[in-house]
């Protein structure tokens, strides 16, 4: 449509300048005929009263009579002149008396009437005719100019000169055809200028619409088709699916870890990755599917014309099998997973949103039970996802209204028994009452990227608690590893310890193995300058994960604590968790760390740390996690003793 606009406004323009041309040539052309006609007519009048002034017997001649000889020698030596190349005296009734020419100067015989000179003698007006000739006799181009002859105010004859304007008119379409083409020129500068910036802006316009009709509906990094494009073609095919009877099933794909990509090689490497699964996407779908990259790392894929579930199944296989190959981003190896969310109609849905719905639902239940995978949608999906939308507003006011809980579990020296501190442990509240299991809300909070304030309030409320306990007794507070991310914990940590006025040494913070996984800069230099505080750090939950032995000597920890899953298992193992046990605990000591294991729910276990030469145990064999009301009876009931 615009290509057809643009030919129309260049022939109109092509149009417009014929128009233009021919016009100025039409006046060019007039103005030489007005300018030869006023020659004409000056020329023939200036002859016409020479020869009138110079033939006495000129009312004689138009009479019939012969000329005077001085009238003759006149109209001999007047023949010869160049501008007008004929005479001819007429009657006062328009009747040629005598001709004049180049050749010789005659009286005529028989007479012939013309109605010019008729219409001259009679209103004594000048009549001027133009003329073109081809005849051999005469100019090719030639004025005919018919003067009244007045003598005592009447008309006695009337002289008709004959000017030859061939010259003059060559002489003007020469000039004229001289100042053509530098008008043309003109006219072409003044209109082609703006000409050309108008098709260049026309141009410029038509890539520009082009463009933001393809963005419109076309994702700028990748080139697959966007969120608005998917809609239409997933309509389209929706629409079809009751004449063909087939189904449709729809593929969510999201890359695993993509974040980390971005941390690792920065953006350019992300969006080298992006476009990479992308082209590989296209590789194995066909053409009468649909590519989408929905933004981020998400991609969908609208499978048509599909007959059966293992039909679908097979498909999401082909598409993990050609994303899994490694993926190479100079020279070094991007390693991610992905996980594929499928939904089918019409047991899934039979509209787009549902279909989006159900198969985002599936992609969420695959990476929330390990990543890398496929995964149908299946109604329980829905439950649980209402169930979690439920949990992320209960935890959103908490938040916001501070409805948060601290618990302190308390911590003993196994050796005398004596109480050394206690444990912040964050609770949730039910709208029932009843505690939520941290193990439920706590990775939903560091998911809603809401651990940062959560974590903030609880080290303040514990270490306001702690003021109000003897000054002998510690207060625990975990750390997450995405606490680590903030520009300075150990400016948050400081600034809390001012506000509430708590000893340094008195506080223990717990971090996790996976906070040292990623063994950066930034992470030893804030444990660094906790350290310096006078805060003492401690491993929580030694011995899972990917512990490492070099952690203890890396990172200025002050104390190991030895996870509760090994207590737990201590019964059933044959003795393999006592060796591991005794061993950590030796370790510790070696290394001047203080050990605590956590989990301790029996006797027996009791009896085996004492043995094992273990430092500080807490359990449900010393006490439960208690809220901050019930920790001034704990005090005083084992301070007592």
């Amino acid at each position: 449509m615009t290509n057809l606009s643009l030919r129309l406004g260049v022939i109109l323009l092509v149009m417009v300048l014929v128009v233009l041309f021919g016009g100025i040539w039409a006046m060019i052309q007039v103005a030489a005929d007005r300018l030869m006609n006023a020659h004409a007519l000056a020329t023939a009048r200036d002859w016409a009263q020479f020869v009138g002034a110079n033939v006495a017997d000129l009312e004689q001649i138009a009479a019939g009579e012969q000329p005077s000889a001085a009238s003759m020698r006149f109209l001999q030596t007047a023949r010869k002149s160049e501008a007008v190349y004929r005479y001819i005296i007429f009657n006062r009734d328009g009747y040629s008396q005598l001709v004049s020419s180049r050749d010789r100067i005659v009286l005529v015989d028989l007479s012939e009437r013309s109605a010019e000179a008729g219409r001259a003698a009679t209103t004594g007006q000048v009549v001027v005719a133009m003329n073109t000739t081809s005849s051999p006799d005469r100019p090719g181009y030639f004025a005919e100019a018919f003067i009244p002859a007045v003598v005592r105010g009447e008309t006695v004859a009337v002289v008709g000169a004959y000017v030859d304007e061939t010259d003059v008119r060559n002489h003007l379409q020469y000039g004229v055809l001289a100042s053509v083409p530098v008008l043309c020129a003109l006219v072409g500068f003044a209109f082609g200028v703006p000409t050309i910036a108008w098709y260049r802006r026309t141009k410029e316009k038509q890539h520009a619409d082009r463009r933001i009709r393809y963005l419109a509906h076309h994702d700028e990094l990748t080139g697959l088709a966007n969120r608005a494009h998917l809609i239409e073609r997933l309509d389209d095919a929706l629409a079809l699916l009751p004449s063909t009877g087939a189904q449709l099933a729809l593929h969510f794909i999201d890359l695993d870890r993509f974040k980390q990509v971005n941390d690792w090689f920065g953006h350019d490497g992300g969006d080298f990755l992006l476009r990479t699964v992308a082209q590989r996407l296209r590789e194995v779908v066909r053409a009468e599917d649909t590519i989408a990259r929905l933004g981020g790392d998400e991609f969908v894929v609208v499978q048509t014309e599909l007959r059966s579930k293992q039909q679908a199944e097979a498909f999401a296989e082909r598409l993990m099998s050609a994303l899994i190959p490694p993926i190479w981003y100079k020279q070094q190896e991007i390693t991610v997973g992905f996980t594929i969310g499928i939904a089918r109609t019409p047991s899934d849905g039979v509209t787009r949103d549902q279909l989006l719905k159900s198969a985002d639902l599936a992609l969420y239940n695959g990476k929330t039970e390990g990543r890398n995978c496929i995964r149908f949608f299946s109604p329980e999906m829905d439950e649980a996802f209402k169930q979690r939308l439920e949990l992320e507003s209960v935890i959103r006011d908490a938040s916001a209204n501070e409805r948060f809980v601290l618990y302190y579990q308390p911590v003993f020296e196994i050796r005398d028994g004596r109480l050394v501190g206690f444990e912040a442990l964050l609770r949730l509240p039910r709208p029932d009452g009843s505690m939520m299991p941290p193990a439920t809300f706590i990775p939903m909070i560091e998911e809603m990227r809401l651990i940062d304030k959560v974590g903030i309030w609880a080290l303040r409320e514990a270490c306001r608690a702690a003021m109000t306990w003897p000054r002998s007794l510690t207060v625990a507070v975990n750390l997450s590893s995405s606490q680590f991310e903030m520009k300075s914990i150990s400016h948050m940590v400081e600034t809390v310890l001012t506000e509430t006025g708590l000893e340094p040494h008195r506080l223990e913070l717990e971090i996790t193995e996976s906070l040292l996984l990623r063994n950066n800069d930034h992470t030893t230099e804030e444990l660094g300058k906790l350290k310096e505080m006078g805060v003492a750090i401690v491993m929580d939950d030694f011995g899972t994960g990917y512990s490492s032995l070099s952690y203890l000597w890396q990172f200025p920890f002050d104390k190991i604590k030895i996870d509760r899953s090994f207590m737990q298992g201590y019964e059933d193992s044959a003795g393999d968790v006592e060796t591991v046990v005794r061993a950590i605990i030796a370790l510790g000591r070696e290394l001047h760390k203080r050990v605590t294991v956590e989990g301790v729910e029996t006797a027996k276990q009791v009896d085996f740390l004492y043995d094992a030469n273990a430092d500080q145990v807490q359990g449900f064999f010393f006490g439960r996690p208690a809220p901050a009301t019930d920790v001034a009876s704990i005090i005083q009931e084992h301070l007592a003793v």
